[in-house]
């Protein structure tokens, strides 16, 4: 028996590491055979480094605003003063292939794929204190003082919201973290209710078996 592949949403406050872990993921042996990621779009401008089509789908303000109208995304939200939103195809079609899709998602968005999509698996990424947290957003040299500040606050906001999740892991290494979220990873493939269809049709449909 093998189970639908997984919808994996990989969430938590900005400047937390989620773009990090998400890599190094990718990197194991199971994220290189079971793991594909799924793009998000935005209308913020690319940090240094960043590749449209790989890191995010860099478009206008217009054309997010069209795609939001022709409902040809899982989630969307604003996050300062930006768009930010999940393309539904691609999640759909994978799974459907049996492969686990990640998103690396605002929490904002997050929310919106729970309540459209309530299997997936929900995992929040926490930073170990604040003073760590803003240290790494700090450090990345990308946002002014004032963006910095909103970042903070809006970090506030969101870990109080980490009860609307399924498991939560602290990144206080990426490694550790990595190994966290494999394991999480591992035990929902075993659930029950995500092999139910095969043991109706191979078990159940045999007629009597004892």
């Amino acid at each position: 028996m093998k189970s639908k592949g997984l919808l994996v949403v990989l969430s938590g406050p900005s400047g937390v590491g989620k773009g990090t872990v998400r890599k190094a993921l990718f990197n194991t042996k199971e994220g290189q055979a079971q793991f594909y990621y799924s793009v998000s779009a935005t209308t913020r401008q690319p940090r240094p480094g960043e590749v449209d089509g790989q890191d995010y789908f860099f478009v206008s303000k217009d054309n997010f605003e069209e795609m939001i109208n022709e409902e040809r995304l899982l989630e969307y939200a604003t996050y300062v003063d930006n768009y930010y939103g999940t393309p539904i195809d691609y999640v759909e079609s994978m799974t459907e292939k049996g492969k686990d899709v990640f998103l690396e998602i605002e929490v904002q968005g997050a929310l919106q794929v729970k309540r459209r999509m309530p299997e997936g698996v929900f995992i929040f990424l926490a930073p170990p204190n604040m003073r760590e947290l803003e240290s790494r957003i700090v450090n990345r040299g990308t946002d002014s003082s004032e963006v910095i500040a909103k970042r903070m606050d809006k970090a506030r906001d969101e870990l109080q919201l980490m009860t609307q999740y399924d498991y939560v892991v602290e990144n206080d290494e990426v490694s550790r973290a990595v190994e966290r979220i494999l394991t999480i990873i591992k035990a929902e493939h075993l659930k029950v209710d995500r092999f139910i269809d095969d043991v109706v049709e191979n078990y159940l449909g045999e007629g009597d078996m004892s």
